[in-house]
């Protein structure tokens, strides 16, 4: 994979040169990097070389914590909320 594709504005490749910066600092520029992608597009893959090309030699830094929390599944939900916790059935 190209990596101009896989970062596209080069977000990721940016995180790693800020001196300092925080695990917060960087789930906000994940965020960005994810909003900037196309509405259909496959994460892993570019998640994957990301983390082949940067994450390999910073393996402490908060971005590459980020990036392998990303190719995370999300959890299941352990409770459901509003009427379908009351109802039985549903």
């Amino acid at each position: 994979m190209d990596l101009t594709l896989a970062d596209p504005k080069g977000l990721i490749r940016e995180s790693y040169l800020i001196e300092g910066i925080t695990l917060g600092e960087c789930r906000s520029i994940f965020m960005d990097w994810a909003l900037s992608l196309p509405v259909d597009a496959e994460t892993r893959a570019p998640l994957l070389h990301l983390l082949a090309t940067y994450g390999a030699a910073h393996a402490d830094h908060p971005m590459t914590s980020v990036l392998n929390a990303a190719l995370e599944a999300p959890s299941q939900p352990k409770r459901r909320g509003g009427r379908a916790a009351r109802v039985e059935g549903y």
